[in-house]
């Protein structure tokens, strides 16, 4: 009988291959890495649960493996079941979804019978007394040595583990002196792997100011109580923590971990932006000691790699990270958390097109593990879940110490405008405020949600906009390195001195971005110290911690930036929130778009006022009458849960729908149009109790160079909306790389 294997390659929507394990070859269990032909090139794949089909019989050949890079599963079976549902909800391939799991260098990388064949972890030369060393140091060296060879074993006597070369050279001990003494049989070298850390330059004092000590108020200790209850049954549950900003969420969850670990479980812990993993980090290091890890892009590849590597070795029991954190190889999983779980940075836009906090979910499912889902502005899948008792909910309604949230006040910038022309930015009342501020020695955030100087480039002689060659949208100015950039795609020229349309040279500023606020600011309130955090200004690595470190010391008066700045934060002497164009995104051909600005302005104001001074809050919107934006100001979340889930009963949207987004890339609109419309039609033939929208041009129609057409699938059940898509592709199999298939789109562009 044929011994086959399925095999996951890394390869975008290829299913599972078939291949021969030859003979003298033992089988390899399941997540074993091994080098696979495919086509006329060699691959890593990883070797998958179940049972292979044998393609043989209809006449395909089979391929038989070329070598085994494991001896044991690299990947747990755990994480192996969870990739497997990831490709299965999400409609991609199973090399999608297990390279969603791997760490840096797994695919080239490997051990063959325990034997690394090209070892990612680092190393360092190492020198240490042999024993014929070792007896001269004790009784003298003869004099035959000269200063340095006897400074050397002096040095090396005192350290018996040994000394790197690098450390020796500090002392002055040239590699040609170790080289002389290892001739003589008096030092032995070897190389010893040590260990790339993320925590090197954290800010221990700043990072873990939340870890306590703290005394939990009597919300806090009923809301653990319920949920240390929960952990003891050990089994699958889910819990909305639904606190208000500044309830002290993060302390029930450092108490709450604290609990499951001394149950011999461990946990996880999700959050939302890599700039607020430094924080999170720091209170479960502070409150849980060395055995936490951290899993995000952020760290370089050789820090990404070390950490998996001791999560999977059991070093660890507390893992920190971003979305990708959630296939970390925890064993015994008791608790994963899932911090402002209603954010959008948890929907990865490439495949898999998973979102971390319902993976975290399925995961804790398979776990037998307590999830729960944290966030002053919960999403409304998981509110409804709630309502719907599907999950427990959990309330946190007062902040701590019985600190008021922020007095919230609304500017009608129709009237600002009015009076003082189309280019008001700061309303008479927010720079009253600001003033106040600063002459207190107070601190102050400001807030609006597009980078750059001005959204767009407009030429009044033909009133056309300076566009991207690439994308359909225009080209954003970004004055402090005078060029226009496309935030879709990434293009950059210099700033135009002429319209390229025309060629005139009346070329104005349209809208205004983040860029232009901190210059607005720091021209109005000289000699204040004004900052500016966003993707611009984040660029490097480690700008984010190091700016939000001197925002936190006071070094920074006035920190203007995106949405970056309006979560998860905890600076005491920020008593202003300052929001610009609260209804920047109530324009966007988007469904979530009323959800989105209710929850961003509601965190951002819930960043005032955290400290012994009240805070105050002060929206310039040019829609002050819209439910989101006046729900929002007064912290109402259970009043635009309903008026916001009226809406969407009436559209039929999520979450009383499942929704699936396909959309076609073409070199021609027209070829666009063409094939979505055939896909829609085989969609539409399945009749599986579904409807199916479309097609349409998507709202970007033209995005890196391709057009793009897309279509909805909206219905009961996600099952028969992933089998009707996948149908239809399997009918056009050349067309497949060009169709992006989104299950639970977060965003429509």
């Amino acid at each position: 009988m044929p011994r086959l294997v399925p095999v996951a390659v890394p390869v975008p929507f290829l299913s599972a291959l078939t291949y021969r394990v030859p003979d003298g070859m033992p089988v390899p269990a399941p997540g074993v890495r091994v080098r696979v032909p495919l086509g006329s090139r060699q691959v890593t794949g990883c070797v998958l649960p179940g049972t292979a089909p044998d393609n043989s019989a209809g006449g395909a050949e089979l391929r038989e493996l070329v070598e085994c890079l494991d001896f044991d599963p690299f990947l747990p079976p755990a994480v192996l079941d969870l990739t497997a549902w990831v490709a299965e909800y999400y409609a991609c391939g199973p090399g999608d979804a297990v390279a969603a799991a791997m760490p840096p260098f797994a695919w080239s990388r490997g051990s063959a019978a325990g034997v690394p064949a090209a070892s990612a972890f680092k190393t360092v030369r190492t020198v240490r007394l042999s024993q014929a060393g070792g007896r001269i140091a004790l009784n003298g060296p003869p004099a035959s040595l000269g200063p340095r060879q006897r400074g050397a074993l002096a040095l090396l006597a005192a350290s018996p583990a040994g000394l790197t070369t690098t450390e020796l050279a500090g002392y002055g001990i040239a590699a040609d002196c170790v080289r002389r003494l290892a001739s003589r049989g008096l030092v032995e070298m070897e190389r010893r792997r040590v260990e790339r850390d993320p925590f090197a330059a954290a800010d221990p004092a700043h990072d873990a100011a939340g870890a306590g000590p703290f005394e939990l108020t009597a919300e806090q200790q009923a809301a653990l109580r319920s949920l240390t209850a929960w952990t003891a049954e050990k089994r699958f549950r889910v819990a909305l923590l639904h606190g208000v900003t500044g309830s002290g969420k993060t302390a029930v969850y450092l108490q709450l971990a604290g609990h499951v670990r001394r149950q011999g479980r461990a946990v996880l812990v999700l959050v939302p932006e890599i700039a607020l993993t430094p924080a999170v980090v720091g209170a479960f290091r502070a409150a849980c000691g060395a055995r936490v890890a951290v899993q995000h892009s952020g760290l370089s590849d050789g820090e990404r790699h070390d950490q998996w590597h001791r999560i999977r070795r059991g070093d660890v029991d507390v893992v920190v990270g971003t979305r990708s954190a959630v296939f970390s190889p925890l064993e015994n999983l008791g608790l994963i958390i899932v911090d402002e779980e209603h954010d959008a940075s948890y929907k990865q836009e490439e495949s898999p097109r998973y979102h971390g906090r319902d993976v975290a979910v399925m995961r804790g499912k398979q776990a037998a593990a307590l999830v729960v889902l944290g966030s002053a502005t919960p999403s409304l899948e998981s509110y409804h879940n709630a309502s719907q008792g599907r999950y427990e909910r959990v309330v946190l309604s007062q902040r701590v110490l019985d600190r008021p949230l922020a007095s919230v006040s609304v500017v009608d910038m129709r009237e600002e405008v009015a009076e003082h022309g189309p280019d008001a930015v700061l309303s008479t009342a927010l720079q009253d405020a600001l003033s106040a501020r600063l002459s207190r020695g107070e601190q102050a955030l400001v807030l609006l949600n597009r980078r750059g100087y001005a959204a767009a480039v407009l030429c009044r002689q033909c009133g056309r906009t300076v566009d991207c060659p690439n994308c359909s949208v225009s080209l954003t100015l970004h004055r402090q390195v005078e060029r226009v950039r496309c935030h879709y795609c990434g293009y950059a020229a210099r700033r135009p001195a002429v319209c390229p349309h025309c060629a005139g040279p009346f070329l104005e500023r349209v809208g205004f971005g983040t860029e232009r606020i901190e210059r607005e600011i720091a021209g109005l309130f000289a000699p204040a110290k004004v900052a500016r955090l966003d993707r611009d200004t984040a660029r490097r690595r480690g700008a984010v911690q190091r700016l939000l470190r001197r925002f936190a010391r006071r070094e920074i008066d006035v920190l203007v930036g995106t949405q970056m700045v309006a979560k998860g934060h905890d600076f005491p002497a920020v008593t202003l929130v300052g929001v610009i164009s609260a209804d920047v995104g109530l324009g966007l051909a988007d469904f979530r778009a009323a959800e989105r600005t209710f929850q961003l302005l509601t965190q951002v104001a819930g960043r005032a006022g955290r400290g012994d001074l009240p805070g105050e809050a002060i929206v310039q919107t040019f829609h002050p009458g819209h439910y989101s934006i006046e729900h929002a100001c007064r912290q109402a979340y259970e009043p635009f849960f309903e008026a916001e889930m009226r809406f969407r009963r009436g559209m039929r949207y999520p979450p009383l729908l499942a929704m699936v987004n396909v959309v076609v890339r073409a070199d021609t609109f027209a070829r666009a149009m063409e094939e979505a419309a055939g896909l829609a039609a085989d969609m539409r033939g399945a009749r599986g109790g579904y409807e199916v929208l479309g097609p349409a041009p998507a709202p970007i129609t033209r995005l890196k160079g391709e057009h793009r057409a897309q279509i909805f699938l909206k219905g009961t059940r996600r099952r028969p909306l992933r089998a009707a898509v996948q149908a239809a592709l399997e009918r056009r199999p050349a067309l497949r790389r060009r169709v992006t298939v989104d299950v639970d789109p977060l965003t429509v562009r």
